[in-house]
């Protein structure tokens, strides 16, 4: 029997991409041809490759193809930002306009009108553009079974964005729900930055997926900013390179300044907007400011109305704006498929080249920067991240299955062993999330209100009241931020801040939020207050969010770099005097091994180790330490952790060093760590939210922080003494062992230099070792609020005593 023919483009799709000088790429009629033959499939193609387009391609055709059809939901297109479904929607409308196509397309996502929602479940679109959280929300009413019935095509994009998240897990328990309501549907995966292709489509389509590869695009233009003024030894904020980022944004037609922090946001942008003589047009765009506010700066830059953005994260993906010329990132990338990723916003066509400029802030990030940039010319990319499915998110998502109609928990758990990461669950587990979420387990279970199912008498679990599904829909999602207030100046909603910085502000206190100085008036009814000021001097937020972590491919880019000193040509002047000094005074670290330094300053005890495993990992290893330390009478004082060192001191030479960087560190000092400090409470909280055990908000009002904190704290007090193996005390273990401690890369790097630990005892502050001394005197002079002196005449005297002729500071 011979292979079905796949259909031909209709004529119009083929006439209109013409019509603009165009013509189809291999890959967009090997997508299309795979997804018409019935197959689901994942095209791995560039930025600026016409992915979206690849990806709506088989849709359109087969409206097309069929004008008579019954109206209802024909496509859904899935994508982790908001940002990029109101992007995509705007650019898949061109065609349709254009066309004259008889087919609609509307957003769905957490800022669309509760009207607007509520008419698209009766009359939904030919195509809907929305995010994991909506696709949750939609498949939980009770009508989600005729609003799927006639589904199509499910369009995936950014896929590695989601593959490692929370976010993915729920979105792959609710694609494996899509399975079984629309059987017919097919698959298409998006993705410009997979390291693993086959990984990314069994974890979307399964093994029998088709895979489709672009060819790669023209090779990217990037360079290291090479300032005026020497780069500094520690630090994160660039001060020293804003005049040569803002003569490069100049002759730039349009630009995205990217950072790595949502505190660094607020600083560049007002900082280039303080020495804006030429009066770019400069915008501001973060996850913390208002909707709104967002959604104007991505108009304003989408129809040429600014010149530049500064941005985090909020515009890594997917955004197509062609004329956006040259992008800059300040600080360094942290992963290889990051940096790609962010510069792919720049020319976002196949045959032209982006154009970046990178930014290290110190010469750490110096190293970094030239590791990636020798990574993107061999055209490697960081791993694909992956996970185990979280218990806290099968549990939402089986209250949310409840939410549409009474189920079958032979049938759910078979669906649910669809999804990757669920595949290996075992019934056990499954079993005691599913008695959890129906009456909260053991301890849990003489409270009414944690009774969400109860089993009929037909076999099948069902909702016990309506109040539950109202919850679940007020609280469905895996994002669980640090606790947020709102800002507000006057009538104006300005964005959220965390509510532990707003604790430390006293009235009349100003600080920088939404690009400007604000002065702190009170908080009313939980509602940041602020004026505005002519003061210039603020303090900056801290977020905790958007702290990103160093891959461990860049990390070992960078050891490598280490090691061949020709390549230090490519480096500045000073980074490469900097090396040669170490290599003299002590030594750099190797591929496989562990260099540790110890030496006495003043009357303190000084040891570094780097391990180069990521600023979570070290962190992890620094309390280990510090534990190890006290036990041992050595007097700890304190650590600074970076992502590619660890420093610590103590009053008292902390003794066999071979042995405390020991493998037996883990399970020694781990599990007694864990019990005794507030992380594994913060973990739980974060499990008891997704979970829906403790609600973030209620119809009319959203519980604070500490409410939430509060709540949390007693249950898991609770369950500790009474239930320590129920289900969310698990979950919280595994959140808590791989994301926020980072166990596992760390028990990777303890293991591989066990036998290869070098130590040197030196009798001065390596060179290697001056940018950490810094980080501990500049929180030191955070904490007293003292002056930058300080740390100037601090510098002037490291230098001297690491062998610095010049000993003058940078």
């Amino acid at each position: 029997m011979k292979p079905r023919k796949p259909p031909a483009l209709p004529q119009p799709l083929t006439d209109w991409l013409r019509g603009r000088g165009w013509d189809w790429f291999a890959h967009q009629l090997a997508t299309f041809e795979a997804a018409t033959a019935g197959r689901d499939v994942l095209l791995c193609a560039p930025t600026g490759a016409g992915k979206t387009l690849s990806g709506f391609l088989p849709a359109l055709a087969d409206l097309l193809a069929n004008p008579q059809r019954t109206r209802g939901l024909h496509t859904l297109y899935v994508s982790p930002l908001k940002a990029l479904a109101v992007d995509v929607h705007r650019n898949i409308g061109r065609p349709i306009a254009e066309m004259k196509l008889p087919v609609t397309h509307e957003t769905r996502t957490g800022d669309t009108p509760s009207g607007k929602r509520q008419r698209q479940r009766v009359r939904p679109p030919d195509l809907l553009m929305t995010t994991p959280e909506s696709l949750s929300l939609l498949i939980s009413y009770d009508d989600a079974a005729t609003t799927f019935a006639g589904l199509r095509f499910v369009i995936v994009d950014e896929l590695h964005a989601l593959m490692g998240s929370k976010r993915g897990d729920l979105l792959a328990l609710a694609l494996a729900r899509l399975r079984t309501l629309a059987p017919q549907a097919r698959f298409i995966g998006l993705s410009a930055t997979i390291a693993d292709p086959e990984l990314a489509r069994d974890w979307l389509c399964g093994p029998h997926g088709a895979i489709v590869r672009a060819p790669a695009r023209v090779r990217p233009d990037i360079r290291i900013l090479e300032p005026d003024a020497r780069i500094p030894w520690a630090g994160h904020l660039a001060r020293y390179a804003m005049p040569e980022i803002y003569q490069a944004l100049t002759h730039s037609p349009m630009s995205i300044v990217f950072v790595n922090t949502r505190a660094q946001a607020e600083l560049v942008f007002q900082t280039l907007w303080q020495m804006n003589e030429r009066g770019l047009r400069i915008g501001l765009h973060h996850g913390s400011l208002e909707p709104a506010l967002r959604r104007r700066v991505e108009e304003r830059m989408a129809g040429g109305q600014l010149d530049c953005v500064v941005a985090t994260s909020s515009l890594d993906l997917g955004i197509d704006w062609a004329e956006v010329a040259l992008v800059v990132q300040v600080g360094a990338p942290k992963g290889v498929s990051r940096l790609l990723q962010r510069i792919g916003r720049s020319n976002h066509r196949l045959n032209e080249p982006s154009r970046a400029l990178l930014v290290p802030t110190n010469r750490f990030e110096v190293l970094e920067c030239q590791a990636a940039l020798d990574a993107v010319a061999h055209r490697e990319l960081d791993g694909t991240a992956v996970r185990t499915g979280g218990l806290d998110v099968l549990a939402q998502h089986i209250v949310g299955t409840a939410c549409a109609s009474p189920f079958d928990a032979d049938r759910l758990y078979a669906e649910v062993r669809t999804a990757w990461p669920y595949s290996e669950l075992s019934r056990e587990d499954f079993d005691q999330t599913l008695r959890f979420v129906a009456d909260g387990g053991y301890a849990l279970k003489s409270y009414e209100r944690y009774r969400r199912l109860a089993l009929g008498e037909d076999g099948r679990w069902h909702l016990t009241a309506p109040a539950f599904a109202r919850q679940y829909r007020l609280n469905v999602g895996t994002i669980v931020e640090a606790p947020m207030l709102k800002v507000k100046r006057r009538r104006q909603y300005l964005g959220m801040i965390e509510e532990s910085f707003i604790e430390h502000l006293s009235h009349g206190d100003t600080f920088l939020f939404a690009g400007q100085v604000v002065q702190f008036e009170g908080l009313v009814d939980g509602v940041v207050m602020v004026s505005s000021t002519t003061a210039d001097t603020a303090r900056i937020p801290s977020y905790d969010g958007g702290k990103l972590p160093l891959s461990t491919h860049l990390a070992r880019r960078v050891r490598e770099l280490l090691q061949h000193p020709r390549q230090w040509r490519k480096l500045p002047d000073d980074v490469g005097a900097w090396l040669e000094l170490q290599q003299q005074r002590s030594q750099l670290p190797g591929m496989d091994d562990l260099l540790v330094e110890s030496f006495k300053r003043g009357n303190r005890f000084y040891t570094v180790a780097y391990p180069f495993a990521g600023r979570q990992a070290h962190q992890t290893l620094g309390f280990l330490v510090m534990r190890r330390l006290k036990r041992l009478d050595r007097r700890p004082l304190g650590f600074v952790a970076s992502d590619y060192a660890l420093v610590f001191w103590s009053m008292r030479r902390p003794g066999d060093l071979y042995e405390l960087f020991s493998v037996e560190l883990l399970g020694e000092e781990l599990p007694d760590w864990l019990h005794d400090t507030p992380l594994l409470k913060r973990t739980f909280r974060e499990v008891a939210v997704i979970s829906g055990l403790v609600e973030r908000q209620h119809p009319g009002h959203r519980k604070t922080g500490r409410q939430m904190s509060f709540s949390s704290d007693l249950i898991f007090d609770v369950l500790m003494r009474y239930e320590p193996q129920h289900v969310l005390i698990r979950a919280a273990y595994q959140e808590a062992m791989g994301g926020l401690i980072d166990v596992g890369r760390l028990s990777d790097v303890l293991n591989r230099v066990q036998g290869h630990i070098i130590v040197r005892e030196l009798k001065a502050v390596s060179p290697l070792a001056v940018p950490l001394m810094l980080d501990i005197a500049r929180e030191s002079v955070a904490r007293k609020d003292a002056g930058d002196w300080h740390l100037e005449e601090l510098e002037h005297a490291l230098l001297a005593e690491a062998g610095f002729e010049e000993g003058v500071p940078a």
